[in-house]
């Protein structure tokens, strides 16, 4: 699996950039903020909502700390898809958050 720094996707959305991101914490933590242009599908739905993401773009994938985000991108990868974690997650990222 690749990854980047929160500093690294930081640039790519202020730049705009499109890119396929999903956060993976659960439903209680989303609510404190997400980095936007994420899509929320927490961790123990991937496997059922696996089917939402493109399998033609890269995944980037971000949580609290990196560890879940880490599994998803093996799970994502099991499957067939190009995955980038972002290192740190939510506790790294410096940038704006919407609700």
């Amino acid at each position: 699996m690749k990854s980047i720094t929160t500093d690294d996707l930081l640039e790519i959305v202020e730049n705009g950039q499109e890119i396929q991101l999903i956060d993976v914490r659960e439903y209680e933590e989303v609510a404190y903020g997400m980095v936007p242009g994420a899509k929320h599908i927490p961790l123990g739905q991937l496997p059922e909502r696996i089917a939402e993401l493109e399998s033609a773009e890269p995944v980037h994938v971000i949580c609290k700390a990196g560890g879940r985000s880490a599994m998803a991108c093996d799970f994502l990868e099991a499957n067939g898809m190009a995955t980038v974690n972002v290192e740190g997650g939510m506790m790294n990222w410096n940038g704006e958050t919407i609700a």
